[in-house]
C-alpha cells in the first residue's frame, strides 16, 4: 500500500476563507468590484469618464478624514471630532484670508490649514492622556467645544466670495475630459492630496517606529508599554495627525465647493469610521491598513453614487448605506470569530 505525505507547506497554506478573516479589506475590494461591474453591466453610463471622476471628487474629504480616523483606531482610539476640526480651521482661515492676508499663497494657506488642524488634534490627544478618559467621551467633548468656538465667536454666516486664490485651487485642472453630450468634465489638481496623503500614512505606520508603537499600542498597551513605547508621544502623535488631515480637508472642501459654510460636515463622521472599519480596522484597535482603508472610501463612495444613480431619494439613502454597513460589519465579525476558533482548535 502507498503512503503519500502531504507537505507542510501546503498544509500550513490558508484557505481562501481563512485568507479572507485575516484580511477583510479584501472582502471590501471583491465586494467594490463586484459592485462595479454589474452596476457597469446593468448602467454603462456609471463607467463614464464624467461618473469616475465625480467620484474621485467625492473621495478626496472623505478619504482625508478616513486616514486620521484610522491613525486612531490603530492606536486603540475613537474621534468623532475630526469634523468639528475641519469646520473651526476653514471658517476662520478663509476670514483670516479674506480680511487680514488676502494675497496670502495658496501653499502658506494649506500649510496654516494643517499646522491650525494639528493644534486642534494635539489637544484631543493632551486629554486622552492627560485625563485617563475614553477618547470617545474626550472628542465628544471636544467636538461640542470646537463647534461652539466656531459658532459662538467667530461667525455663522455663509461665506459665498472666496478669496481668488481659493477659488482658483479650487477650479485648478488636472485632466479635461469631454462627454459624448460636448460638456467638459475637469478633474481637479486637489484631487492629488488623498493619494499623497495615502502615500505618507503608509511610510509612516510602514516604514517607521512610530507606525510599530501606534499598532503595538492599539494592540496591548501595557505590553507596548513594557517595550519602551511612550504612551503620551503616539496619543498626541496619532490625535494630531488625525487633526492635521482633518484641516487639509476643511480647506479642501471650502476650495472644492467654493463657499465657507460653518454648519458644513455635521453627521459625516458615521460615514467616515465606518469606510475605515470596512476596509478592516478593528475599533477595538491593533489592526488596519491604508489600502484597507483607501478600499473601504471608495467603496463607501461608489455606494452612495449607485443610489443616487438609481434614483434613491436622499431620505432613503443613509438607510440602504447603514443597512449596507451592519451586514458588512457582521460578516466581518462572523468570519473573524470563525478564524479564532480554527486557531482554538489547532492549538489544543
Amino acid at each position: 500500500m502507498t503512503m503519500t505525505r502531504s507537505d507542510p507547506q501546503t498544509a500550513a497554506r490558508p484557505g481562501l476563507a481563512e485568507t479572507f478573516a485575516r484580511r477583510p479589506e479584501l472582502v471590501s475590494l471583491c465586494l467594490l468590484v463586484v459592485i462595479c461591474v454589474a452596476v457597469a453591466v446593468i448602467n454603462p453610463a456609471f463607467l463614464s469618464p464624467g461618473s469616475l471622476i465625480d467620484m474621485g471628487r467625492a473621495s478626496v474629504v472623505t478619504g482625508l478624514f478616513a486616514l486620521g480616523v484610522f491613525a486612531i483606531l490603530a492606536a486603540g482610539g475613537i474621534d468623532v471630532s475630526f469634523t468639528a476640526i475641519a469646520a473651526l480651521t476653514m471658517y476662520a482661515l478663509t476670514l483670516f484670508v479674506l480680511n487680514v492676508a488676502p494675497g496670502l499663497p495658496m501653499a502658506v494657506i494649506l500649510l496654516i490649514a494643517v499646522a491650525g488642524g494639528t493644534v486642534l488634534g494635539a489637544i484631543n490627544g493632551w486629554l486622552v492622556h492627560t485625563l485617563r478618559v475614553a477618547t470617545l467621551i474626550v472628542t465628544i467633548g471636544t467636538q461640542y467645544l470646537f463647534r461652539g468656538i466656531l459658532l459662538a465667536f467667530i461667525g455663522t454666516v455663509w461665506l459665498m466670495e472666496l478669496p481668488p486664490q481659493m477659488t482658483a485651487f479650487g477650479k485648478a485642472s488636472l485632466l479635461d475630459f469631454t462627454t459624448a453630450n460636448g460638456a467638459t468634465v475637469t478633474l481637479p489638481w486637489y484631487f492629488l492630496i488623498f493619494p499623497a496623503a495615502a502615500v505618507l500614512t503608509w511610510l509612516i505606520f510602514n516604514r517607521t517606529l512610530m507606525g510599530r508603537a501606534i499598532f503595538a499600542t492599539g494592540g496591548n498597551p501595557e505590553v507596548a508599554a513594557r517595550l519602551g513605547y511612550d504612551q503620551r508621544t503616539v496619543h498626541l502623535f496619532v490625535f494630531a495627525f488625525a487633526g492635521g488631515l482633518a484641516g487639509l480637508a476643511g480647506i479642501v472642501h471650502v476650495c472644492a465647493n467654493r463657499m465657507a459654510n460653518p454648519f458644513d460636515l455635521v453627521g459625516t463622521e458615521i460615514g467616515v469610521i465606518a469606510a475605515v472599519v470596512l476596509g478592516g480596522a478593528r475599533i477595538t484597535g491593533g489592526t488596519g491598513s491604508v489600502f484597507g482603508t483607501v478600499t473601504g472610501v471608495l467603496l463607501i463612495t461608489v455606494v452612495n453614487n449607485v443610489l443616487v444613480l438609481v434614483g434613491i431619494p436622499s431620505t432613503w439613502q443613509r438607510v440602504v448605506v447603514g443597512a449596507f454597513i451592519l451586514l458588512a460589519a457582521a460578516f466581518f465579525v462572523t468570519r473573524r470569530r470563525k478564524l479564532q476558533s480554527q486557531i482554538r482548535k489547532q492549538a489544543i
